[in-house]
């Protein structure tokens, strides 16, 4: 079975729902007004709302702000979409072939971004108490949990039967 029937459809889901949540909070909400917007609060846990521009990779890391620099962040991201989309083909799981399919739609995701605004647009922003996690979107949800899918699929996949020697 080729991976590439179940994961381009979740790649094409999480695109989809990625592209849909940032038109949103863009168009609809109005974010970078409003600065932030408390959504969720369970005592001293919560989530809201809160307008930031990623001008790097995961975490804020290697931000810039020069056009060749973000060239450089969509070249990689393509190149990588690219080897993960090989390995898509020939994923020897549904789960694997489903986790690639989520991580590349995020990838995209967040190369659309890139390449529209110069920058991801991030929005979640999680919190226990004073500590806050890095404000993250749909896309990077997709990616951290297709890894996490992808380890799992890795480290837990039941062993083929040994091959008696005859």
């Amino acid at each position: 079975m080729s991976g590439l029937r179940l994961g381009l459809p979740v790649a094409a889901a999480v695109l989809a729902a990625d592209q849909a949540s940032k038109w949103w909070i863009l168009e609809v909400l109005r974010l970078p007004e409003l600065r932030n917007v408390p959504l969720l609060a369970l005592g001293p846990v919560g989530l809201d709302l809160t307008m930031v521009w990623n001008r790097g990779v995961t975490f804020g890391l290697l931000a810039g702000d020069t056009l060749w620099h973000q060239l450089a962040l969509g070249l990689l991201a393509l190149t990588i979409a690219a080897f993960l989309l090989r390995w898509m083909a020939r994923a020897e799981t549904r789960l694997a072939a489903a986790a690639l399919g989520a991580v590349i739609g995020g990838a995209i995701g967040n190369l659309i971004d890139r390449l529209r605004f110069g920058a991801v647009v991030d929005f979640v922003d999680a919190y226990a108490g004073p500590w806050h996690w890095y404000v993250f979107n749909l896309a990077d949800a997709a990616i951290v949990l297709g890894v996490g899918a992808l380890l799992a699929d890795a480290l837990f996949r039941p062993k083929a039967a040994a091959k008696e020697s005859a």
